[in-house]
This record gives C-alpha cells, structure tokens and sequence, in this order.
C-alpha cells in the first residue's frame, strides 16, 4: 500500500514498525500475467516475474537479533525458487539458516565471488560473480552491479581477510514488465547509483547509517530517479532504536521525495505489481 505518515506504527521504544504482515499463499508461486514483488521483511524481496522465482537476500529464521515482525512465510513452505540472489556476507542478507533451507528447492544461489565460494563450502548449489555479469534466468535478466560496504575493514580482528568492493553488490532486475533495482547495502557511488537508467520500481535502503547510503544519500538517490516506484525495506523489522542500519523511519521521507506518492510502506507479504 502507499501509506500517508499516520500509518506508520510504533514499538514501545518508539521505533517505526513495520504494517502487520500479511501471509504469503501457495498461490504466489504460481504463474502469473505480470511481476509480482513481496516484502520479506528485513532486506529480502520475493519476485514472481510471469512464472520466472527469485528471492534477494531472504531472511526467514535463525536470525541473531530480536525481530518486529512475524516472518510472511516459513522456508520450509516455499514450494520452488529459479534463483536466490544475494548480495554481501552480512547475514541479514545472506542467512545461512535460511539458505540452508531452501537450497533443496533452489535452482541456484547467485552472489559475489566471495559469498559464492561461501556457499558453495556449505554445500548450496552456488556461482559466484563479477561486478558487470550478466545472469539470465528464463524471461529475465539480471545485472550485478557495484556496492561499496567493506565496513569490516574498520573494526580489523586477528586472522580476519581484507574485504574488497568487489566482495558486495547489488543486481538490477530486467522483468517483462519493467526493471526492479536492488542496490543491496552501500555507500552512494555518485557515479554509479545516480547515473543508472531509471529503474521502474527501486528496492529502498534509506537508514541514517555511515555504512549504507545515509539519508541524505538515500533521499538524493531516490529524487535522481523521480519516477521509481520506492519499495521501502531495510526499516521497521529489527527491535533496534538505537542501532541505524535498522531503524529508518518513513514519516522522515514524504518531506524530501520528488512524487511522494510513489513511497510504499508495504507490509512483510504484501503484494506489490510492477508498473501498477
């Protein structure tokens, strides 16, 4: 839904909440006339493009931190995934738990190099990739494309690799119906993410973190593409009022966005068209 402020709820501690979910039914996994995105919750997104799986980043279980929301569907009830797209090692964006679980009902898992090696360690059907790739899977096609959050290089531990741009991404989406663009986590790459061609719908990190766009990044990355459909996500599933990666606010938004009609507050399970 494209939620007004009012909308947005609270936790006790005063962090935006994210809407209560809505189930996924067996029937989002079914063919369909056009693209269908749902929020996972977290940073994750399932897409039914015509028929064509792909789950970004899922987060389903086994997380370390208390969560807000309940999660729109288990793992264990996902029928069939053409391909699980993940974009870092953090494991808000890849969980080993949850893509321990699907890998039985997954084609293939996509990521960086590194991430790629990880789970092919873990035994995941897994191929790892360079920034500029090209992945087709069916009807769609799919970009990797450059993401800067090396953030483990500032808190160094002994034995601990050096972690490389290259070890992060995001993808962009090419669908039937239009584009989706999943930046994954980042700094803003001014070149980069304000030079793309304009994606139809923009999967929207907009927390006040160092290690990922910043607000103000975020809000001028969103009004670089002034007629994106912003999938908020990133926000409202945490129990974290103090920790920014998790607890962006969307009343801070409808102030500072081009078109504010095109912010959508979705509920974890709430089905969103491309192109309306």
């Amino acid at each position: 839904m494209t939620a007004s402020p009012a909308a947005v709820s609270r936790s006790s501690r005063g962090q935006a909440m994210a809407p209560p979910t809505v189930p996924i039914p067996a029937s989002a996994f079914e063919p369909t006339d056009g693209t269908v995105l749902r929020w996972l919750g977290m940073a994750g997104f399932l897409i039914n493009a015509r028929g064509t799986l792909l789950a970004v980043d899922p987060l389903l279980e086994g997380f370390d931190m208390p969560v807000l929301i309940d999660f729109p569907i288990e793992a264990a009830d996902i029928p069939r995934l053409d391909a699980v797209l993940v974009s870092h090692s953090d494991n808000d964006h890849y969980s080993v738990p949850t893509c321990t679980a699907l890998a039985p009902v997954t084609r293939r898992f996509h990521s960086t190099r590194y991430v790629g090696e990880l789970m092919t360690e873990a035994g995941m059907p897994a191929e790892g990739h360079d920034i500029g790739d090209v992945i087709d899977i069916g009807d769609v096609r799919i970009t990797v494309t450059p993401a800067d959050h090396s953030w483990q290089n500032a808190f160094p531990e002994p034995g601990q690799r050096v972690f490389r741009d290259e070890d992060c991404c995001g993808f962009r989406i090419d669908t039937p119906d239009g584009t989706i663009w999943a930046p994954g986590d980042s700094r803003l790459i001014r070149d980069h993410h304000l030079t793309m061609p304009s994606p139809d719908a923009l999967l929207f990190d907009f927390s006040d973190s160092e290690w990922h766009f910043g607000f103000d990044g975020a809000v001028e990355m969103a009004n670089a593409y002034p007629d994106a459909d912003l999938l908020l996500h990133h926000w409202g599933s945490v129990d974290s009022p103090d920790f920014a990666p998790f607890n962006a606010d969307p009343d801070t938004l409808w102030a500072v966005v081009a078109n504010p009609q095109r912010i959508h507050v979705l509920a974890p399970g709430e089905p969103f068209r491309l192109g309306g």
